[in-house]
């Protein structure tokens, strides 16, 4: 939650342009939602985990930029 508050709190502030998000839990979509909405650019790092479409849809970018794990190439 504190995550979240940070986001609105930075975005209302104006204090950036973009934010890099390095999650993908769908508990972030009112802060992306609110970020974008003030004209921030929302990037997201699910760090290869699949994520939900509700988050999708309310990102402007989803790139994964660490080595993916050996073991979830398995799956």
């Amino acid at each position: 939650m504190k995550i979240g508050l940070d986001i609105a709190s930075i975005t209302l502030k104006k204090q950036v342009d973009q934010i890099i998000l390095i999650a993908g839990d769908s508990d972030f979509v009112p802060a992306a939602k609110l970020a974008r909405r003030e004209g921030i650019d929302f990037l997201l790092d699910p760090m290869w985990n699949p994520i939900k479409p509700h988050l999708f849809e309310h990102i402007d970018g989803l790139h994964s930029t660490f080595k993916q794990n050996r073991n979830s190439l398995k799956k």
